[in-house]
């Protein structure tokens, strides 16, 4: 993009497997929404495995191999919380980091969010805001700390202030043992370590930018759908594809539309956690 903004997604084997992989349904978001078709253009890959990568290539998006430390395998799933998950966050992390030093600006997303409408209409370009995220509930107040954050998905501006704090969140992977990433940047927060920055945070209304924690009221004006409050992704998969299919309900015009719209339940997510 002009402002050298890029959208970025991080895919391992386990998001291209199956008879539907999790990886086809975020690509599907961008045919099936709303002006979202030419941001696939401006969306980067990043593979954490050759299976991951080659599927990358094979679709001809913009593809780039992350090589891990140590030896680390990150092909086959990491359920949410377990060491592997963890230290996948961390790569990911320092990952973006790196992206923040080399002056791009960037929208992050998981694979597991679903881009119904095109989300930059939704997302401020005040120079003065430079970290926008989710969250799973939105407490009414953008401004608010209170609001507990998502890192599936953020728009982030490079600058000095930005670099700072990915420096400072990365340090702290060897001292929060046992934490995953999103949860050390929660603490980071609550000790003022945003304030100290100066850093200018909105934190995203779930009518615009909602998840299976909290739905969006009104399916007019979402942007994203985010399988957060899940734990697998056969899970994910599941109540994605659900998704999929209440959109093209609500996009077909010989649907009914004098009845309220009522999201499909995630049940399949609900029960991934017994």
């Amino acid at each position: 993009m002009a402002n050298k903004t890029v959208i970025i997604a991080v895919v391992n084997r386990a998001y291209t497997e199956g008879d539907k992989p999790m990886f086809d349904i975020f690509l599907d978001g961008f045919w099936l929404g709303e002006d979202t078709r030419q941001l696939a253009n401006h969306l980067l890959i990043v593979a954490v495995d050759q299976t991951a990568f080659e599927r990358c290539m094979f679709l001809r998006l913009h593809c780039y191999m992350l090589k891990t430390d140590g030896g680390d395998d990150f092909v086959d799933e990491k359920v949410y919380m377990s060491e592997d998950f963890i230290k996948m966050m961390w790569l990911r992390t320092r990952f973006l980091g790196d992206v923040l030093r080399r002056g791009y600006n960037f929208i992050f997303t998981d694979t597991d969010v679903l881009w119904l409408r095109n989300p930059f209409p939704r997302l401020t370009l005040n120079e003065t805001v430079d970290l926008q995220i989710s969250v799973d509930r939105f407490d009414g107040d953008q401004w608010s700390q209170t609001n507990p954050l998502n890192t599936g998905f953020y728009m982030i501006k490079s600058n000095n202030k930005t670099i700072a704090l990915f420096d400072e969140w990365y340090m702290q992977r060897t001292t929060s043992v046992g934490m995953k990433e999103q949860d050390v940047l929660v603490e980071l927060m609550h000790k003022g370590v945003f304030k100290r920055l100066g850093l200018g945070v909105r934190f995203l209304d779930t009518i615009y930018f909602s998840g299976f924690c909290q739905d969006s009221r009104d399916i007019n004006v979402v942007s994203t759908v985010h399988a957060n409050c899940c734990r697998t992704i056969r899970a994910k998969v599941n109540d994605l594809i659900k998704v999929v299919h209440d959109w093209k309900r609500f996009r077909d015009p010989s649907d009914n539309k004098t009845m309220d719209f009522i999201w499909s339940n995630h049940l399949a997510c609900q029960n991934s956690w017994t």
